[in-house]
């Protein structure tokens, strides 16, 4: 018996992608690398997050389906895997609400007397 069902004999790696996908994938991951450093030349306001973020996710997705062979894995293993970062997210997102609800009066802001004193000194 194999270490991995399906698999064949004499062979220990369940999911062999052929080298024409994986450097067809290494070369789109590259590019969108490209695309996120030439986006940051421009200033696109609030959108800049959202349009790094899309690249980002993109190139996580081709890492996680192709790499991490999860398009070729039990579907169950990919719901494991996405609900870990659905809580990741999660617990990030109410700890920065945390964070702003709580420390927002123990900021400290300098007016213009504490400027000009903070200038004499």
């Amino acid at each position: 018996m194999s270490a991995h069902e399906g698999s064949r004999e004499g062979y220990d790696f369940a999911h062999p992608l052929p080298l024409p996908l994986l450097f067809g994938v290494f070369l789109v991951l590259t590019a969108l690398t490209v695309l996120t450093v030439f986006q940051a030349n421009f200033d696109l306001g609030s959108f800049d997050i959202i349009v790094v973020m899309i690249i980002a996710s993109v190139k996580a997705i081709l890492v996680g389906a192709i790499f991490m062979h999860l398009a070729f894995d039990k579907p169950m293993n990919v719901i494991w895997f996405l609900g870990s970062f659905v809580f990741v997210a999660l617990f990030i997102i109410f700890t920065l609400f945390d964070n702003r609800a709580s420390h927002k009066d123990n900021i400290p802001v300098m007016g213009d007397g504490a400027a000009a004193v903070a200038a004499e000194s």
